[in-house]
This record gives C-alpha cells, structure tokens and sequence, in this order.
C-alpha cells in the first residue's frame, strides 16, 4: 500500500492551512487543549457563521477531528502528526523576512514555557532536555533521541510509568526543534509524559486563552532540584 501522498494532496493540505482563519485556529489548538467553535472563531477574528465553515473544511480534510460533549462540541488536531506540521511551519515562517516575521513569540512567558501540542516547549524545555543529555539520561542528536537505561529509572521515580500497559504507535522519545530556541527539545511520549506529570505535580499551570505556562513556585524549586537547571536558565 503507498503512503506517499501526491503533490496534489500536498498542494490541497496547504492550501487549507494557507488561509489566515484557519491558520490562526490551527495556531490556537497548538496548546494541545480541545476547543468549541465559539472559541476558536474569536481566536481568528471571525463570526462563529464563518468559523463553522472552515472548521468544517479541516475536518473533512483530517486537520481536525470533534469530541461530543453534552451539548458542545469540541475540536482539537486530528494527531500528533498534524500538530508536527504545524510547528515546522511555525519554524519555516521565524526564518522569513524579518520585518514580517519575527523570530518565535513576542510574549515573555510564551519564550519561558508554553505548551508544544502535548509536550512542554520554550526556554523551560530546552533547559531540561540539555539536563537530561548531560546526565546520561537521553542521547540527543539530529536523528532524534534515544532513552537510556538511566532515564527510564529517573522517569520511574519521578512518578511516570512508560509500561503502563497501553499500545502505542507514537515514538518513545523524539527531538522537537523548538520555535523560539531553536534548539531541541524533548517531544513524542516521554515529552507528554513529563507535561503532564509536572501539571499533575502543580508545577506548571495552564494559562486560559494562552498556550504559555506558569511555572509555580513550587514548580520552580522542583524544576530546579529534579532536573539540576543552573540558576540562570530563565534569564531573559
């Protein structure tokens, strides 16, 4: 069976994410947070008549797939692979013209953490992927990233469990060129694993209406003891 989509398939996929609206919708379920149409129309700037319009279109075409609420119905990416896409052409867009396209995100604590679809992304992941290189913990090159035996058992005693007995296509640990860094950081399940073991610790909290991420001072100590960040790894 070949896999391998057609030039017209790719040239109809961009022309879906090509336009303003949707791009902007795309954008904004990049925090990895399920969306209804009424949010994500005020995201792009739009009447929810229209926004319905276009959300429809990335359904149809895969971009976006719906949960069923009650009465709401949500939108979210449709995989993992979608929310990759949009973060490489997030990286492509930063290398534009200046005057058009500044390098990654304007707002400070969008720089700091922010979520990456379902992995932590900005200067806090940066941070504690070269922790992890250095320690032995993960092997990072521009191939991806392999976890050691050493990882698997700081992992374990951090509190997450990668044999929990769920099948998963997804990569155990990949690398993320991160948008604001350009630098790697970690992604695939061992990067959402740490995302969400940190939110369930109350480390970092989401911020409404952003993808940026507060750290909490709890979150900031641990952060620093767990993962040996040296003290200037915030500083802007």
């Amino acid at each position: 069976m070949n896999n391998i989509a057609s030039p017209n398939t790719i040239a109809a996929i961009a022309n879906l994410i090509g336009d303003t609206t949707r791009a902007n919708m795309l954008c904004a379920l990049m925090g990895g947070q399920a969306l209804t149409a009424g949010e994500l129309s005020r995201q792009a700037g739009v009447t929810a008549q229209t926004g319905s319009g276009h959300l429809s279109k990335m359904v149809d075409a895969h971009l976006l797939s719906t949960v069923k609420q009650g009465r709401h119905r949500y939108y979210r990416l449709a995989s993992p692979q979608v929310a990759h896409g949009i973060d490489a052409l997030m990286n492509i867009a930063a290398d534009g013209p200046k005057r058009h396209h500044p390098v990654g995100p304007k707002e400070k604590d969008m720089r700091i953490a922010r979520s990456c679809y379902d992995h932590i992304a900005g200067r806090l992941a940066v941070a504690m992927a070269d922790s992890l290189s250095t320690s032995g913990r993960i092997i990072l090159s521009d191939e991806g990233a392999l976890l050691t035996d050493d990882g698997k058992a700081f992992l374990q005693d951090f509190g997450i469990d990668l044999e929990d007995g769920t099948r998963s296509k997804r990569p155990l640990c990949k690398t993320c060129l991160d948008w604001s860094e350009r630098r790697h950081h970690i992604a695939g399940r061992v990067g959402a694993a740490l995302l969400d073991r940190t939110l369930e610790l109350g480390w970092i909290t989401r911020r409404p209406d952003s993808r940026a991420l507060r750290i909490t001072p709890v979150g900031d100590r641990g952060f620093r003891d767990t993962f040996c960040l040296p003290a200037d790894w915030n500083a802007m």
